[in-house]
């Protein structure tokens, strides 16, 4: 079995995806780098010495590639991922899959089209503490799903996302859409549907009245990230730039009848998400997100409040995000070699994009609820069905 020969569009923060997929003689290799910045490029030779590294799409395209993956911040997703489905090639797209509804119905339709597979890197969904919870909910242990609340502690947003592009709506559109994808697909899929209304209301509540600023973007955020950059009023150097919302909530109404909720936190002491499931005959619950952390079952009646019925440890993992980033690319290269069938969906990736994007016209508006457009069916259809006829790697 030959090694897949990927590309790699972007090797700033989520560089290390890029390494995961670099598996020489062992199914695949990084064989192209294109980054526009000159120190991403030097980071390039050194991670991948025999790799051709350039500044230039067009180039990268011109190589013999199975796959490529599009690892750039948020808003320059749709152009490398519109051309490489064109010219046939099989794309990773990282989440979330765009900034706006147009460009991430404009993808799925062009892969569609082209008949190149398309993968989105919602890692979540290999997530220990979130399959843990999805099966518990499969095995029908809580019944039926009917609520799903979600409080995510964003202990380093000062440092994560309030230095660089982030915190520039103009390019992230918001944290609601750009950290609260990850959660809002976890949400859909726990549940098993779609939010079609929205509503949600936020506020730059801290870091806007923060005057110490800075242009970092030759930096990267090892360079300024420490736990000593506390309270976070008092953290230094934050973008010149600064118009997306700290603090947010979000409801939501889903189509199957679930309603759900999603809050999140960026000036927190403590960093970690915590998940509450409730359904017709019990709840489930996580009190920490990593390895060791625990999952609660209670499905027996209690008068007051009671100690789990069952509880269940969260495995570790190898890598990233507790294993998760290593089994999503082992997904994704096994998806460009033999299609078929995800764990993650472009389908779903997209309706987290549309539920973030609406969610916040209602933040930054009156907080009203808004309908969520739907996706052509045809695409739905399509992708539900593991994209058929879409062609292997070459």
């Amino acid at each position: 079995m030959r090694d897949l020969r990927i590309g790699v569009v972007g090797f700033g923060a989520r560089g290390p995806l890029a390494r995961e997929a670099h598996r020489p003689d062992a199914g695949a290799r990084v064989v192209v780098v294109c980054d526009p910045s000159e120190r991403a490029r030097s980071d390039a030779r050194t991670a991948f010495p025999d790799a051709l590294v350039t500044g230039d799409l067009t180039e990268l395209l011109g190589q013999d590639l199975d796959a490529v993956m599009v690892l750039t911040p948020d808003d320059r997703h749709a152009e490398p991922a519109l051309a490489a489905l064109e010219a046939g090639v099989a794309v990773f797209c990282e989440k979330p899959l765009a900034v706006r509804i147009e460009d991430t119905d404009r993808i799925l339709a062009t892969a569609r089209r082209t008949g190149a597979r398309l993968y989105v890197g919602h890692n979540m969904r290999h997530m220990p503490v979130i399959t843990v919870m999805k099966g518990l909910i499969d095995d029908g242990r809580i019944g039926e799903v009917k609520a799903i609340w979600c409080r995510h502690f964003v202990g380093h947003g000062g440092d994560y996302y309030f230095k660089d592009w982030h915190a520039d709506s103009s390019r992230s559109t918001s944290l609601l859409l750009q950290k609260g994808a990850h959660d809002i697909d976890v949400i859909h899929w726990l549940a098993g549907g779609y939010s079609r209304r929205v509503a949600a209301v936020g506020a730059l509540s801290v870091y806007g009245d923060v005057t110490d600023r800075a242009d970092r973007s030759d930096e990267r955020m090892s360079e300024w990230f420490s736990l000593d950059n506390w309270p976070p009023s008092a953290q230094r150097g934050l973008h010149p730039i600064i118009d997306v919302e700290d603090l947010s909530m979000m409801n939501m109404v889903l189509d199957g009848g679930v309603l759900a909720s999603y809050q999140q936190c960026h000036f927190t002491p403590d960093y970690w998400r915590n998940y509450t499931v409730i359904g017709t005959r019990g709840r489930i619950e996580n009190t920490g997100d990593a390895a060791g952390a625990r999952v609660h079952l209670w499905n027996r009646r209690h008068d007051g409040t009671a100690e789990p019925d069952e509880s269940f440890e969260v495995p570790a993992g190898i890598g990233g995000h507790g294993g998760a980033d290593s089994m999503l690319i082992s997904e994704f290269l096994r998806f460009v070699r033999d299609g078929g069938r995800t764990e993650t969906s472009p389908v779903a990736a997209r309706e987290a994009v549309a539920a973030g994007i609406v969610a916040t016209a209602s933040l930054r508006g009156d907080g009203s609820a808004l309908p969520v457009p739907p996706l052509a069916k045809d695409l739905v259809a399509y992708f539900d069905a593991g994209q058929p006829g879409s062609g292997p790697a070459h």
